[in-house]
């Protein structure tokens, strides 16, 4: 594998993902023992590995991905940040959070990843199936890191606090903002 091409896909990864940790964050801030976690990475995988076939079928075949589709995936993070907002003011202060399920996580990460198939499309075109490969295991790599990184920020004390007291506020807002930017082509 070449250098330059893992330097390359390194350094995409982190540039089209940064905002994935705030949400992982958050998605662990909430989710409830090892099972609740073990459905945050496995949400994050599938939503990750929907955005590298999305990519991947792009670069195979430019027209699959119409101009201006892309953007209409931002619906998916404003509907799941109006739903659990309404989750959040239906619920007690005493009833615990609900869970995060594999298929939401997934669901806000693929929606999320409108500027990474942006970005990707157009590196894996000029690659050629070694390169993908390539991409494909550093990205994989990335999304494993991520999720360590995550669950890190989600469970140190002052964080964790900030997660209980208000994640339930967070989330909501923060996918809607998502959504809100990916529809607008702001992001």
């Amino acid at each position: 594998m070449d250098v330059g091409l893992i330097g390359r896909a390194v350094a995409m990864f982190a540039v089209t993902n940064v905002d994935d940790l705030v949400l992982l964050a958050v998605f662990f801030g909430q989710a409830t023992g090892r099972r609740g976690e073990l459905k945050v990475v496995a949400g994050q995988f599938l939503g990750f590995a929907a955005i590298l076939a999305a990519s991947v079928a792009g670069a195979l075949g430019a027209g699959l991905l119409p101009d201006g589709a892309v953007r209409w995936l931002g619906v998916l993070p404003v509907l799941l940040g109006i739903r659990a907002a309404w989750q959040a003011w239906r619920r007690d202060d005493d009833e615990p959070a609900p869970a995060s399920g594999v298929l939401a996580v997934a669901a806000v990460c693929f929606a999320n990843g409108g500027d990474n198939i942006g970005v990707y499309v157009p590196a894996f075109a000029t690659t050629g199936p070694a390169g993908l490969a390539g991409y494909g295991v550093v990205f994989l790599a990335g999304v494993a890191l991520w999720c360590v990184i995550g669950r890190f920020l989600a469970t140190r004390p002052t964080v964790a606090r900030a997660l209980a007291r208000w994640g339930h506020v967070v989330l909501p807002v923060v996918l809607i903002a998502l959504g809100v930017l990916i529809l607008t082509g702001a992001f």
